[in-house]
Parts: structure tokens; sequence; C-alpha cells
């Protein structure tokens, strides 16, 4: 079959080399077949007519039909001193023909011509199931060229081109809705289930499909720099990346070998002069021994299993950058939110208006939404959503001028009005004081409205917690992972916000190097620590953690580029998703291990007083064991499912608005 000249293990998962789909086609079925039949025809031959020599002659040739290329490796690599796998099953076939034990001889190798292609085949099943997902992305594009619609492949389609995504369509390239208003399944990127919502305006990803309406897209990317095809990158280099397990178990495998090695070598000379063993019997018994040296299963037990785990991930929208990374989120102890986009929807809405017995809500909103127009501030959008909201229209402003950390002012139908924190009012009467104290204490931003010089009303703001972040974090605390929470904002605020999350730990009005101090504080006194952030403003404390872990990064070019891991959803849950993926893909590689260990420990001792043959020693200590192990790790994605909307049943306090603070500056 395939040889190898590199040292250690040379199954289809154990290094590159064997990463070749056309190494196991239909060509080495084949071989393997004949093989087979040959060694069946010699088996016959032996056992029911006397021609002793034609038997012979059929295994010599079924060895050498699926051996001759190991064979030759073998040989390259014994004279190299290069201990492979090749040379272990070279040295235990020739040593069976050599002792009189033909049948058994060809009988390995091809048992382990099978072993090589079936778990190449399994192997390779895992790391193409991401790929395979991805292959779904249409191959072709229909542009709008020369005032009509032509089909072309999507690699020659340009940045700023249109393409006509029909119902039904998977849409080819990234780019932005132009034309057309649908729903598009982003599973493929995401994991959600719910279709998202496109019209004017809205990105939209290659890869995903479009269920409803006909949409005509902007393309803003290339095929090779879309969002899909990084992801499918990411994902094949996190596939190839070692963990520290990964590490070790190759170490491991390095020093085991030589040693069982070492423990044939001491079986074929002491059972002899000790035992008073024939020598051609201790011989067998140490070709026995050095099949189970085979470090195959203990080298696969861990990569295919951060395979299984990545793949899983990646299927859930959940993008991790290498095995190491999969296997420190389960060791973590800590896991450390940023507030804003992350425990909470950055997006703030107005919550209540209040003004005097002189001036409505409505007069305050116009004042309001009139100061407030062409500002970019997220206070002032809420101002104008919910002046749009009220039907109340903003007014021409003269005389427009802002205040740095305080608000704005400016004259609206001749009269000074002005919108902002308290700093813009040092002298404001006191029941206004109280009342802004008042929804200040329960965590509100505030802003004060003027007209004339006197204060006559107040609105307050709020951002909401996202839906499925009380029970994140109920979740993680279970696990007894301890949460902490970083923020910006004033201590109230915090205080209010981690209350009613059930954060064990805040700190409030964090400047960015005060976050990467946080982590580092933590880290200290706790040993792993997980940061979500959204992957832009926090990316200092991001990089500073164990795992940094971007979420909400669909559309991010710089979260998916920097974090260590990217939640492509939107989906705080995502976190204790990974979690728990981690645990569970550390759980079968220990399981793996301790397997692989105890069977060919097992067999081992068993192989010394002639309780187990060569072919056993094949078909249970390497061809089983590997299949076992193969199979332990691709049931690692069982039982997950994609992300579903939450129930409307879910606890009060994760739909309410929460009050959050912000700069007052307008």
């Amino acid at each position: 079959m395939h040889g190898s000249e590199g040292g250690g293990c040379s199954c289809a998962a154990c290094g590159p080399h064997h990463e070749e789909e056309e190494g196991h086609g239909r060509h080495e079925v084949a071989l393997i077949a004949g093989a087979a039949v040959l060694l069946a025809a010699g088996l016959v031959v032996d056992s029911a007519t006397p021609y002793g020599e034609g038997a012979l002659l059929l295994f010599v040739l079924s060895a050498l039909v699926v051996g001759y290329d190991l064979l030759k490796s073998a040989l390259r690599s014994l004279l190299r001193l290069r201990f492979t796998m090749e040379v272990l099953i070279g040295i235990a076939a020739a040593g069976a023909f050599l002792i009189g034990h033909p049948a058994e001889g060809a009988t390995v190798l091809v048992l382990f011509a099978a072993a090589e292609l079936l778990e190449a085949r399994a192997t390779e099943r895992a790391r193409r199931s991401v790929a395979d997902l991805f292959s779904l992305a249409p191959v072709n594009a229909l542009v709008h060229r020369d005032g009509r619609w032509t089909t072309v492949e999507v690699h020659e389609v340009g940045v700023g081109e249109h393409v006509l995504v029909r119902q039904g369509d998977q849409i080819p390239l990234d780019g932005v809705v132009v034309s057309g208003a649908s729903a598009v399944d982003q599973a493929a990127l995401t994991g959600e289930s719910v279709p998202a919502a496109k019209e004017i305006g809205d990105e939209v990803f290659a890869g995903t499909q479009n269920l409803e309406g006909s949409l005509e897209v902007e393309v803003t990317r290339p095929d090779t720099e879309s969002t899909l095809a990084r992801v499918a990158a990411y994902v094949e280099e996190a596939q190839q990346r070692r963990s520290r397990t990964e590490r070790f178990i190759e170490t491991f495998a390095r020093v085991y070998t030589p040693v069982v090695i070492a423990g044939a070598l001491a079986v074929t000379a002491l059972l002899p002069l000790v035992f008073g063993v024939p020598f051609a019997d201790s011989v067998y018994r140490a070709l026995s021994l050095l099949v189970i040296a085979c470090p195959c299963a203990l080298a696969l037990s861990t990569p295919v299993s951060m395979v299984s785990g990545i793949t899983a991930a990646a299927r859930q929208g959940i993008l991790i950058k290498g095995s190491d990374y999969l296997e420190t989120v389960g060791r973590a102890r800590v896991v450390v939110f940023d507030k804003t986009g992350t425990l909470t929807t950055g997006r703030l809405q107005v919550t209540e208006v209040k003004g005097s017995g002189n001036a409505g809500e409505r007069e305050i909103l116009q004042i309001a939404a009139s100061l407030e127009t062409g500002s970019g501030h997220p206070i002032a959008a809420a101002v104008m959503a919910k002046a749009r909201e009220a039907g109340v229209e903003a007014g021409p402003v003269e005389g427009f001028s802002a205040v740095p950390g305080s608000g704005v002012r400016g004259t609206l139908g001749g009269r000074a009005c002005a919108l902002g924190n308290g700093r813009l009012f040092p002298d404001v009467e006191s029941a206004w004081e109280e009342e802004k104290g008042r929804l200040e204490a329960a965590g509100q931003t505030v802003v004060l409205v003027s007209d004339g010089g006197r204060v006559i009303g107040l609105i307050g703001l709020m951002d909401t917690i996202r839906e499925d972040a009380a029970a994140t974090v109920a979740g993680l605390r279970a696990r007894g992972i301890r949460t902490v929470m970083l923020t910006g904002d004033n201590e109230r605020v915090a205080a209010a916000v981690a209350g009613r999350l059930g954060i064990d730990e805040y700190r409030a009005g964090l400047l960015p190097a005060e976050k990467v101090q946080a982590v580092e504080d933590l880290t200290g006194r706790f040993g792993e620590v997980v940061m979500v952030g959204d992957g832009v403003n926090d990316a200092p404390a991001l990089a500073r953690a164990g795992v940094g872990i971007a979420m909400g990064a669909i559309g991010s070019d710089i979260a998916i580029e920097t974090a260590d891991v990217v939640l492509m959803h939107d989906r705080v849950a995502g976190i204790e998703t990974l979690i728990n993926l981690s645990r569970k893909t550390m759980r079968v590689v220990r399981q793996n291990v301790a397997v692989s260990i105890a069977v060919k420990t097992g067999i081992a001792v068993l192989a010394v007083p002639g309780l187990v043959t060569l072919w056993m020693a094949v078909a249970i200590g390497d061809m089983g064991l590997s299949f076992a192990v193969i199979a332990n790790a691709l049931r690692i994605p069982w039982g997950r499912k994609r992300f579903h909307p939450t129930p409307a049943e879910t606890a009060e306090n994760q739909t309410k608005p929460l009050a959050v603070h912000h700069d007052n500056t307008l």
C-alpha cells in the first residue's frame, strides 16, 4: 500500500502524507480484494490438498500484491534506523514467512492494508464534513452584463457587479442587497435555524439560501475572499494545528514504540533461555508484540477527536481556529464577558418621556428630535426612532452647537433649547433632580430637555439584555465556571446588569487598557480565562485571554481575523455550547487514549505466553482498535442541534429592557 519514510505511525490519519484521496481509491480496493482471494485460495490449497508448495506460492503472491510498497518503504526506513509502522509490520510479516507461518504473514499484510484503507476513508470523512457542507455554494452566478442577465462562473464575477438570486437559489457571493426583499437561510454559516430577513442595504453571504423573493445583490468580495471561503480556510487550518494533548500523545508514541521493540527483542532472547520455549515460538510471540507496537490507534485517539469537535462547532456557526483553543475552553474556570453588545444588545431605546404640567410627551420629543437631527450618536438614534414611532416631526434648528460630554444646544422657533445630561444643567430644579436620580438609580440613561432656559422634561433610555444571556450565565455557573463582567459603564449600571443576570463579579468604569489588566488579574487568580466580546473594541483584552471569543461576527472581517474563536451568530448561548462541546471532545480523547493503552497492554501481556496470534494482533490490537477510536470520535457531534429562537416562556428578566449607561455627549 502506501509507505512512509518518516518516523512514527503511518496510518491514514497520523500524518499529512496519508491525506491523499486518490491514494485510497478503486486501485487499492482491487489490490486488497485480489490479495484476499489469493490468501483464501492458499488456505484452501494448504488445508485440502497435499500441494504445500502451491499454497506457499499463493501466500507469497498475496503478500506481494498488497505489501510490495510497504516492504520497500520498510526496508528504506530500516536502513536509516527509523522505526516506522511499515518497519514493524514488514518485520512481522517477513518473520512469519521465515519461521514457517506464511499464511499468517500474508494475513498480516492483507489485514493491515484493509485497515489502512478503511481508516483513511473514515478519517477523511471527519476532515471533509465541513468542506462537503461548504461545497454546496454554487459555482455559477447570474450576472447583469451588457443590459442582460448572463450566467458565468463565480470566480469571473468582479466586485461591484450585480448578481440575481432567485427564490430557492443559493447566494453565490458576499454582497449587499440593492433590490428586493426575502428571507435567507444562513444556517451554513451561523447554525441558526430561523431564516434572516433581508432587504435593501442588508448584507448577504455566499453559500446561504434565498428562500422567498428574488434579490439583486451588489458583490462586495470576490469568491476567494468571501466569508464562506475564509471560514472554510480557517477550519481546514484548525484541523492541522495540534493541541497540547496531541503533542503529548505524539511524544509518548515516539517513546512507546521503541520500548515495545526492545520488549520484543527481550522476548526472543529470554523465552528460550529462561523458560525453554522453542526459538521459533519465541520469535513468533515477539512478532506479535511488534504488530501490537503499532501506535496508530494511540496517535489517532486525539487528532480525529479534535477534528470531529471542530467540525461539529463549525456546523453550528462556531469557528474554532485551532484544536488548542478547543481544548483550552474546556479547562477554563472563568468566562469574562464584555457588557454592551455581548450581554446586552447595545441598542438604546426610549422607554420613558416625562414632561412638566405645561409640556407634554409630544412637545418633549419634538424638541429632542429637532436637536438630534443628523446626529449619529446612539442616544440620538433612539430619540429619532421614538419620535417617528409617535408621529412627531423634527423642526428646523438655528445656532446649533454641541457641548462635548454634556449635550447639544440650539434655537427652535426663536426659543433657546437644549438637550443633555446633568453637566449641561447644573442648576436644575430639585423635582427634576429627584426624578433623574430615581431613573439613574435603576440604571437608566437620562437626558434633560430645556426650553427657554428652563428644564421642562426628561427622557429615559435603556439597552435590552440579550434573550439568552441569563440562561447562559446560569448554565455556566452550574458547570462550576465563574462569570465576570467588564464594562466602561458606571458602577450603578454595572451592578444592575450583574444583579439581573446573576454575574459572580463585575468591574465598572474600565478603559480598554484596564480591561486587559483585569483579564491578567483573573488569569493569575484562576488560571485559564475565556474572554467574550465584540471582537473589535475589546481586541486587546481578547488577545490577552487564554481564548478570545468574538460573537456576532458574520459580517465583521476584523473579528474573524483576530479572535481565537468566532461565533458567527449573535447568540451568547454559543458560549455554553462551545464549552459543552470542548468538554465532550476531551472526554472522548481521554477515553480513546485509555482504551488504546489498556487494549494494547492487555494483548501484549497475552502475546508473551503465546495466547495471541499474529492475525489477532492485527485484527484486534491494530485494525479493530483503530476503528473503535475513530467511531468514538465521530459520535462527538451527535445530539448537537442548531440554535433556535428563545421560547416566549423564557424568564421575564431575559426579555425586559435593562437600563445601561452611555456617555451622554449628543
